[in-house]
């Protein structure tokens, strides 16, 4: 499992590889934690390399979504793999994320 961060302009890519699962908590965290918050900037979640994500990804993803301004954050995931898809399908985050 590994998490990688990057920011361009105001575009803060993070990529996901492995499993997305509580043992990356504190990797995920520190990827956004000093972008700072608001709807000027924008999340993406590269999922390309992630094998599997469980229910404590999902509540990482959600305090992303709360960092990044809830309602009018700007968060997208990308890259999911069809396991990954149906998860966050079946979790309704497609009505919360922008998913591709």
């Amino acid at each position: 499992m590994s998490v990688i961060s990057s920011v361009n302009g105001n575009i803060v890519n993070i990529s996901v590889s492995g499993r997305f699962d509580f043992t990356c908590h504190k990797d995920f965290r520190e990827a956004y934690r000093n972008a700072p918050s608001g709807s000027s900037n924008e999340f993406v979640v590269d999922m390309t390399a992630a094998e599997y994500i469980d229910s404590s990804a999902l509540g990482m993803l959600l305090l992303l979504r709360e960092h990044a301004g809830s309602e009018q954050s700007s968060v997208s995931i990308k890259g999911c793999g069809n396991e990954v898809k149906d998860i966050l399908a079946l979790s309704n985050f497609d009505k919360l994320f922008k998913i591709s």
